[in-house]
């Protein structure tokens, strides 16, 4: 390996969504993982929070981008955008709430339908669906 790094084998990002009810712990994980720390007093993410993370494997580097989303019902029409070209969508929930259990169901037929979308090519636009051939 040079100084300057692989040129040969590009840095990878991978870009992971977390997708939840409000103060389920989204921002608590992600604070956890970047930083090794927890902070016990909440505060609401507004809209979205980005943050990065390089990460060096055994054979290769590769980069994290965080997209820690707001939990309140209001946000959820902006979901769509934040999930777009995503290589993950990490959905949290309190075990211990049967209201937040309800809030899964949401997120899971979300992400099932918006799938499909992006397997099949929607187009927002005019809601048109295309199959893998094309029709």
């Amino acid at each position: 390996m040079s100084a300057g790094g692989d040129f040969g084998n590009p840095l990878r990002k991978f870009k992971l969504v977390f997708l939840g009810e409000q103060s389920v712990g989204k921002t608590s994980l992600i604070t956890r993982f970047m930083y090794d720390s927890f902070d016990n007093t909440y505060q609401a993410t507004i809209g979205i929070d980005f943050l990065s993370k390089t990460m060096y494997l055994e054979d290769r580097t590769i980069r994290l981008q965080l997209w820690d989303t707001a939990g309140q019902e209001r946000f959820r029409s902006l979901i769509p955008s934040y999930i777009r070209d995503s290589a993950a969508a990490v959905v949290v929930y309190d075990i211990t709430s049967r209201y937040i259990a309800l809030g899964l169901t949401f997120f899971l037929i979300f992400l099932a339908c918006l799938t499909d979308f992006v397997r099949y090519g929607c187009n927002y636009g005019t809601q048109q669906v295309k199959n893998g051939s094309g029709a």
